[in-house]
Formats: structure tokens, C-alpha cells, sequence
């Protein structure tokens, strides 16, 4: 991310934070008030990016969407099962065991739990 991007956003931030509407006009007075220089297009593009956004909801749900991925890597290959299951065994007609998983870092103990 370049100097530029990061300026805009946080005078984006800045002007959210005071519950003030997220303009180019205003962005650029908050970088020039920081004396920050950042090329004439970026604040007008931060501006119309933000502009049908609800910022602070973007802001408190950050870690929403983690639930989502995992369900619809799930729907993938549950679509592809069928074609794999294609009813003869695969490797000269054996069956291939399943294999232990290996445990993770996640899985160990750390002698602390959550909500201690």
C-alpha cells in the first residue's frame, strides 16, 4: 500500500470518527492540514469508494466473513464428490485407508484457555 492510499484512509477514518460525511473536499483538508502530499485524484477516489459504504459497520465487522469461506470451500467439493465416487476404487481396486491427521499448534495445550 502506498503512502498516498494510506493517507486517504486515515483521513477517512478521521473524518468517520467525528461522524462527519467523507468527501474529497475533506480529506483533502485533513491531509493538508497534516502536511501530507499525496497526488489530486486519490482524496476524489476515496471519496466516491466511501460514498455508499457504511463505514463504521465495515469497521466493526471485520472478522464477519470468516465463517463464510470454509462453508463455500464445503459446497465445492461436496459438488465435485459424485464425480470422484464414480463407484470403482481407486489404485488397481484397494482401498485407501485414512490417514491420521497430523495435530496442530492449535490442538496443543498451552496451559491457558480462553476465557481464564
Amino acid at each position: 500500500m502506498s503512502v498516498n492510499e494510506l493517507a486517504c484512509v486515515y483521513a477517512a477514518l478521521i473524518l468517520q470518527d467525528d461522524d462527519v460525511a467523507i468527501t474529497s473536499e475533506k480529506i483533502s483538508t485533513i491531509l493538508k492540514a497534516a502536511n501530507v502530499d499525496v497526488e489530486p485524484y486519490w482524496p476524489g477516489l476515496f471519496a466516491k469508494a466511501l460514498e455508499s459504504v457504511d463505514v463504521k459497520s465495515l469497521i466493526t465487522n471485520v472478522g464477519s466473513g470468516v465463517g463464510a469461506a470454509p462453508a463455500a470451500g464445503a459446497g465445492a467439493a461436496a459438488g465435485g464428490a459424485p464425480a470422484a465416487a464414480g463407484g470403482a476404487p481407486a489404485e488397481g481396486g484397494k482401498k485407501k485407508e485414512k490417514e491420521p491427521e497430523p495435530e496442530s499448534e492449535e490442538d496443543d495445550d498451552m496451559g491457558f484457555g480462553l476465557f481464564d
